[in-house]
């Protein structure tokens, strides 16, 4: 293996903390990812990680030489890109991970329409409802929505989705229609949601007249911990949700869910493109930003 796939070895198999992570994402023998490190560790004269049976970590030296290798590599990728297929489109794999109703809803039915433009352009499509560790599970670029805390990646916002509240028409036939926060005090349900990162159910939110964000504890009969259990057991009559506009508006054109006070609504929630910083200069992920961006363009607030 020539020197400059022996560096792209290292920082793979550096960045996923594993040699057998790094093989299947690189596609080659587990055998082959050891003795590139190997062989590059005894060109070099140093040592580059720290091993054990359940870690791979990077010593002084390999801390130096990965971030001497990030940019090189980014650059390398960034023309060879360039000459395998026209300026305008794109080539190999991209492993995306976004929220499940947003793959379903959004971007399977358009996907038909970008790899027509970009017919080289392998997209691997994530939707695990739970966040992930993008370098240790080598994917490219997520989308999340929500409020970000991981400053170690590269943020790219995109705008912010309206939350809306939503019952089914069984549901209010029984409990009646919500004029306010103040009628849900009155024997009213909520489905609840089980954040998949801590495990704590959200609590009911709306944005006051005072501009404040108002808490109220809606009991609930059922808790469900992803979107598609949480909008069936919305349109079963088990209690008000409140969702993304674009989850559920096939939903209120059938009818089958109608929208509720819609004067206090809870906040709305950025969405944002994150992705490491040695993938930034990728023609792929350019390519995939700017399609996502406009295919989530019409259900973004103006």
């Amino acid at each position: 293996m020539d020197r400059f796939n022996q560096y792209r070895v290292f920082v793979q198999v550096a960045e996923m903390g594993s040699f057998i992570k790094a093989a299947n994402a690189l596609e080659i023998p587990r055998a082959s990812v050891s003795a590139a490190v190997q062989q590059l560790e005894a060109q070099l004269g140093v040592r580059l990680l720290h091993r054990t049976t359940r870690q791979v970590r990077l010593t002084a030296d390999g801390e130096q030489l990965i971030e001497r290798l990030r940019p090189l590599l980014a650059e390398v990728e960034d023309i060879d890109q360039s000459f395998q297929t026209s300026q305008r489109q794109a080539a190999g794999r991209l492993s995306v991970d976004v929220p499940s109703r947003i793959a379903r809803r959004l971007i399977a039915p358009a996907l038909p329409g970008l790899l027509r433009r970009h017919p080289h352009l392998q997209l691997v499509l994530g939707s695990a409802d739970r966040a992930i560790d993008l370098v240790q599970e080598g994917v490219d670029c997520a989308v999340r929505v929500g409020h970000l805390h991981d400053s170690s990646l590269v943020v790219r916002a995109l705008g912010h989705i309206a939350l809306i509240n939503c019952a089914s028409p069984a549901y209010l036939s029984e409990y009646g229609q919500p004029a306010g926060p103040a009628d849900l005090a009155d024997g009213h349900w909520s489905v609840g949601y089980a954040s998949p990162k801590t495990g704590r159910d959200s609590p009911w939110e709306y944005v006051a007249g005072d501009g404040h964000t108002h808490r109220l504890d809606l009991p609930s009969q059922v808790v469900v911990n992803n979107a598609e259990s949480y909008i069936a057991c919305c349109l079963a009559g088990l209690g008000l949700i409140q969702i993304p506009r674009f989850d559920v508006q096939h939903l209120l054109d059938a009818g089958e869910l109608l929208e509720v006070m819609p004067g206090y609504r809870a906040a709305s929630m950025p969405v944002s493109l994150i992705y490491p910083h040695r993938r930034q200069r990728s023609r792929r992920l350019a390519v995939f930003h700017a399609w996502f961006e406009s295919l989530m363009r019409p259900h973004l607030e103006r």
